[in-house]
């Protein structure tokens, strides 16, 4: 079971967001037949297994492993992904394009970033996973304070420089492209 999985379809998009499906994939963290996820969720077992066989379909959920009870074989799944999200392509056509955006300092433009990121690292760690090797990627993720909007413009003006120095400095024509991002936005107010 991988950690993420990114959904590029939008069939398999909209079979994972049904709200049936939704719940059978958080209980298929754990292997699971139909009968066993009937009575854990209070749904039917033909039920269960009509809505199984569309997530199967789609490759988020995958055979496990196999039961014999008697004369009978019970098929036990489990969810591909301990979790999912969806990508922008899986809208194909209209997704947010950061191109399309004059304004870098707008939501809009974060947003459509953010989607190219999901669509670029979520098909590269397809390709890393299918060839059994890891995807080097580099995170920072932290919170700054900032007590006004002159700070604010300060360090943005600080953290170009200093990105604009070491891309310089460790950019060479000759090496392999990778794609820098780097973002901020208000942290969202927790919810009482």
């Amino acid at each position: 079971m991988r950690d993420v999985e990114v959904i590029e379809s939008a069939e398999a998009a909209a079979t994972a967001l049904d709200p049936v499906r939704a719940r059978l994939l958080g209980e298929l963290a754990v292997p699971a037949s139909a009968a066993g996820l009937a009575a854990r969720v209070g749904i039917g077992r033909q039920k269960v297994n009509y809505h199984l066989k569309a997530l199967e379909a789609h490759g988020l959920v995958e055979l496990s492993g196999e039961r014999r009870h008697g004369g009978i074989t019970e098929r036990v799944l489990q969810a591909t992904a301990a979790t999912y999200v969806v990508s922008p392509a899986a809208l194909s056509a209209s997704a947010a394009d950061p191109a399309s955006s004059a304004d870098h300092l707008s939501a809009s433009y974060l947003v459509a970033l953010a989607g190219r990121l999901v669509r670029e690292v979520g098909a590269l760690a397809r390709q890393a996973g299918a060839s059994g090797k890891r995807l080097p990627t580099l995170t920072i993720d932290t919170q700054i304070g900032f007590t006004s909007a002159a700070d604010r413009a300060a360090f943005a003006d600080d953290l170009t420089a200093a990105v604009l120095d070491l891309a310089a400095r460790y950019h060479h024509d000759d090496g392999r492209p990778h794609r820098l991002l780097v973002a901020a936005h208000p942290v969202p107010e927790e919810n009482p």
